[in-house]
C-alpha cells in the first residue's frame, strides 16, 4: 500500500547574501537546496519529499517573508518536525511556522500579493557590514523627485521596458497597488548611515528583474539622467522592450511579505 501524500504550508525568511538565488542550481548553493538537505536530514534520508516555493528570488535577494509547500508521504508532528527544521537551518534561514493544508491548495497557482522593499542611501561610502541589505548611490539623488516618479508605477500599466527577456505570450501588463519611496525607519543597525531610504512596491506579480530595473530607473531620474515624461511614456501600451532603466544590485531587495488573497483550509 502506498504511502499517502500529505501538505504543508512552511513560512520563512531568510539572508540571501552567500545564496545563489531561491531555486535549486546544480553546482551552486541556493535557499531551497539547504532547505532541502535539512529536511532530508530531519526526516532520516528515507522518506520521499519535494518542496515547492511560492517565489524564485534571484541570487542575494533576502526574503522577509516568504513560504514554500512541502510535500511528504509520511504525516508529520507538526511541532516536533518544525523543532528539528529550524535548529538544523543555518543561522540565516529561520523557519517561522508551519500548518497543514488540503489538496486545494497551490502555492503558485492560488492568488497572492507580494511587498519588495529596497533600502538605499547615497553620497556616502556605507560601512562594509551594509552590503547584505543595502546599496549607496555615490551621487547626489533628487529623493522628492523620485517620490513622483514612484507614484507613476501605481495602477496597470505595460511594463515591457521594466523587465528582463520576458517569456515569449507572457504577459507584459501588470498591476501595481501602490508604490513609494520613505525614509527608513523601520531597518536598523548601528553601522547604518544616519540617514536612508525605502522603495516600497506592492503588486500581485513581478515579472524578472522588475522590481530591480523599476528603483534602477528611480536613481537615473534621481540623477538627472531621466525624467517624468520618459517614465510616462515607457509605461504606455507599446511594442517597445527597450530597457529603460538599469538593473539596480540585488543585495538591497527584499522580499518582505507575501499574503494568500484567500483563505485556504487547514487539516
Amino acid at each position: 500500500m502506498k504511502n499517502k501524500r500529505h501538505n504543508y504550508l512552511i513560512e520563512i525568511q531568510y539572508c540571501g547574501y552567500r545564496f545563489h538565488g531561491w531555486m535549486i542550481q546544480p553546482g551552486f548553493k541556493t535557499v531551497q537546496g539547504m532547505i532541502n538537505k535539512t529536511i532530508n536530514f530531519v526526516l532520516g534520508g528515507e522518506v520521499k519529499f519535494k518542496t515547492l516555493g511560492t517565489s524564485r528570488t534571484d541570487t542575494y535577494v533576502s526574503a522577509n517573508h516568504s513560504a514554500f509547500e512541502l510535500f511528504v508521504w509520511q504525516e508529520l508532528d507538526e511541532s516536533e518536525f518544525f523543532d528539528l527544521f529550524n535548529k538544523n537551518l543555518p543561522q540565516d534561514i529561520k523557519g517561522l511556522s508551519i500548518r497543514k493544508v488540503d489538496d486545494k491548495f497551490n502555492i503558485i497557482q492560488d492568488s497572492k500579493t507580494k511587498e519588495y522593499q529596497y533600502l538605499f542611501t547615497f553620497g556616502e561610502k556605507i560601512h562594509p557590514f551594509c552590503s547584505p541589505y543595502m546599496i549607496s548611490i555615490q551621487h547626489d539623488l533628487d529623493i522628492e523627485l523620485m517620490k513622483e516618479g514612484a507614484k507613476l508605477y501605481e495602477g496597470t500599466h505595460y511594463f515591457g521596458r521594466f523587465c528582463k527577456q520576458p517569456k515569449e505570450g507572457v504577459s507584459l501588463e501588470r498591476t501595481i497597488d501602490y508604490c513609494e519611496i520613505k525614509e527608513n525607519t523601520e531597518i536598523q543597525a548601528t553601522f547604518f548611515p544616519k540617514k536612508s531610504y525605502i522603495f516600497y512596491v506592492h503588486g500581485k506579480g513581478f515579472m524578472r528583474h522588475q522590481v530591480r530595473m523599476m528603483i534602477g530607473t528611480l536613481f537615473m531620474l534621481g540623477k538627472g539622467e531621466l525624467s517624468l515624461d520618459d517614465i510616462r511614456e515607457a509605461l504606455l501600451p507599446n511594442d517597445n522592450r527597450t530597457q529603460l532603466g538599469y538593473v539596480a544590485p540585488a543585495s538591497a531587495l527584499n522580499l518582505h511579505k507575501i499574503t494568500f488573497d484567500k483563505d485556504f483550509e487547514e487539516v
